[in-house]
């Protein structure tokens, strides 16, 4: 009896030891990508601070934060576009003409509080036309976005004519670019209370369960009761919004508004959150992953300006990050995580 008492304990505890081992895996291997690139950023850290005498300095690291808020704010929106299987192209165009008509309205005298609200607005509303083209009418939000980024950009350019327009730098309105809050930039704090959110919300709700469900399997979603359409209407519009307030940081911190503004910027917004795990074809999203891609990025184009790289090699890296990104989120990634379940 003593004997195959002793069996049972020994055969449970292997078992025990083997579930959580097993658990341990998988656990690793949902998070494989978040893990590397949280290594990548590490390293980054410690060979810039080590190359680049100013790197590692609290003036540069806090103007670093201050940089990379604009695409920290936008990516957490988009992580949740991308998490159901779209894509927002249009989001540098919003930047541009966001901060364009901030300027503008200002200098023909508008309330500052009046103004914000009216750019937050269009933003929303401009992210509501994606998502209703996309999601009400079907049409790859690809092209939707795509047609969005001429338009935008084009309203921008005729509203400007092509020239920047200045901002007062007495109007309270700056402060939410240039301002510090126990010395610390006002749009770092906006763009970390922003991701704080993005993360309760995709982790901790319902709106997050069913982005990922959208993304992963829409039908099945569609077939428990969910209004689908609703939820990729929705996340169109946080894109919206959050690109209208990353025009109004970039403008408030310039003290001014230009149609050139963005250019580019929804490549690095889309690198960050690929880098950061999200998968490009819906149904996975990391949002911590969004965040350490937002700050890899800015690490690496404020190390390379210190170490007196030509700029114009920024765009060339953030492609090529951004490429690596995808082969690793399609290919090397995903057999990771299929071995480690």
């Amino acid at each position: 009896m003593t004997a195959t008492k002793t069996g049972t304990s020994h055969g449970t505890s292997q078992r025990v030891v083997t579930t959580r081992s097993a658990r341990a895996n998988a656990h690793i291997g949902r998070h494989a990508q978040t893990i590397a690139i949280a290594v990548v950023l590490v390293v980054l850290l410690i060979f810039f601070a080590f190359s680049a005498d100013r790197f590692a300095t609290t003036g540069n690291l806090l103007n670093l934060l201050r940089q990379i808020a604009p695409t920290l704010v936008v990516a957490t929106a988009m992580t949740f576009v991308i998490s159901t299987s779209g894509i927002d192209l249009s989001v540098g165009s919003t930047v541009a003409l966001s901060g364009s008509l901030l300027a503008i309205v200002l200098q023909h005298g508008w309330n500052p509080t009046l103004a914000l609200v009216a750019i937050l607005a269009l933003g929303a509303l401009i992210g509501f036309v994606n998502g209703w083209f996309s999601s009400y009418q079907n049409i790859p939000p690809f092209i939707v976005t795509l047609a969005m980024l001429s338009i935008m950009r084009g309203t921008a350019l005729r509203a400007t004519e092509g020239y920047s327009t200045p901002i007062d730098g007495d109007l309270w309105i700056v402060q939410i670019g240039q301002g510090r809050v126990a010395g610390v930039p006002v749009p770092a704090i906006i763009a970390v209370v922003v991701a704080l959110i993005g993360w309760l919300v995709l982790t901790r709700t319902p709106f997050g369960r069913y982005v990922i469900g959208l993304g992963s399997n829409g039908e099945s979603l569609r077939r428990t009761g969910v209004n689908t359409r609703k939820v990729g209407l929705t996340v169109y519009v946080l894109a919206g919004l959050a690109a209208a307030v990353a025009g109004v940081l970039i403008a408030t911190r310039l003290s001014s508004g230009s149609s050139n503004a963005g250019s580019g910027f929804e490549l690095e917004v889309i690198t960050a959150v690929v880098l950061g795990g999200t998968s490009l074809f819906g149904g996975r999203a990391s949002m911590l992953g969004t965040i350490l891609g937002a700050l890899t990025l800015g690490v690496i184009a404020n190390g390379l300006v210190l170490l007196h790289v030509s700029p114009f090699y920024v765009q060339i890296v953030q492609g090529g990050i951004l490429l690596l990104a995808i082969f690793a989120n399609s290919k090397v990634w995903a057999k990771f995580g299929a071995i480690r379940k």
